[in-house]
């Protein structure tokens, strides 16, 4: 593979998202339908005009690099050959949050060498929250209602205490994550929608985030990215990282992940 220029990349997934998540947060103030797709969940304007920001953006930076990226999937747009590096990209992750309009879902996208998400930025425009994650480790930036930048900070999991902080997905939480839970001494768990919750686990504010329902991966790389720069991982249920770009699966769709745990420091 060529040499990616990863700071000038997230330089760009950063502007990306941010121009993303002003359309988001334009047809979020307007009202739009909802419409269903074939797995019956939601999707929205907003979905497909975040997407056309993203897809332009990276394909005039990087036209070599395949994306992979959720509306584009769903209409029937599937890549090829994706190699060993391509993007995966959510538009708004946590549609149900958005029709819901409790301002928990994000812009995620993830760049994935090898099967491992490298780099990857999460910005929720309600909260200001944008989180990134690379080579050179995870910060925390804040945006402002105008979309400017105004703090930069560096963050890191925590080692996780004896009593943990765990969080759980707010619309798709199912009685085996409780379950799961039991297994360890929990002293609160936080229900937050999208992957702001790997943003609370690479700041340290949590320290589990058990998965034990569906996921695709465009909903879980860019935070995964975020999180293990932090110093976190994503394994699955045996203890493995997480990997993407699994296609042709016995079981399952393309892009389809297992049941995964995200943590901390243990």
């Amino acid at each position: 593979m060529n040499a990616v220029n990863y700071p000038a990349l997230l330089q760009v997934f950063e502007s990306t998202a941010i121009a993303a998540g002003r359309e988001i947060l334009r047809i979020y103030i307007e009202g739009c339908d909802v419409a269903l797709k074939d797995d019956n969940s939601p999707v929205t304007a907003a979905d497909r005009a975040a997407e056309a920001i993203i897809l332009e953006a990276l394909r005039q930076t990087t036209p070599d690099i395949p994306i992979v990226a959720e509306e584009e999937i769903s209409g029937g747009h599937v890549p090829g050959d994706l190699g060993n590096r391509f993007y995966l990209v959510d538009p708004l992750d946590g549609t149900r949050e958005f029709v819901n309009r409790n301002g928990d879902f994000t812009v995620n996208i993830a760049l994935i060498e090898d099967g491992a998400p490298v780099l990857g930025i999460v910005y929720a425009p309600v909260r200001g929250w944008l989180f990134t994650g690379g080579p050179d480790g995870a910060q925390e930036v804040t945006v402002d209602s105008a979309g400017s930048v105004t703090t930069r900070n560096s963050i890191s999991c925590r080692t996780a205490p004896k009593e943990m902080i765990a969080v759980a997905s707010r619309s798709h939480r199912t009685p085996e994550t409780d379950e799961y839970l039991k297994g360890f001494a929990i002293a609160d768990c936080v229900s937050v929608g999208s992957s702001i919750k790997f943003g609370l686990l690479a700041r340290g504010e949590a320290d589990i985030y058990p998965r034990l329902s569906r996921t695709m991966e465009w909903d879980t790389a860019a935070g995964d990215a975020v999180l293990r720069a932090a110093g976190g991982i994503t394994l699955t249920l045996d203890g493995k990282p997480l990997t993407y770009g699994r296609r042709n699966q016995a079981n399952d769709a393309d892009f389809a992940n297992p049941s995964f745990v995200a943590r901390g420091r243990f």
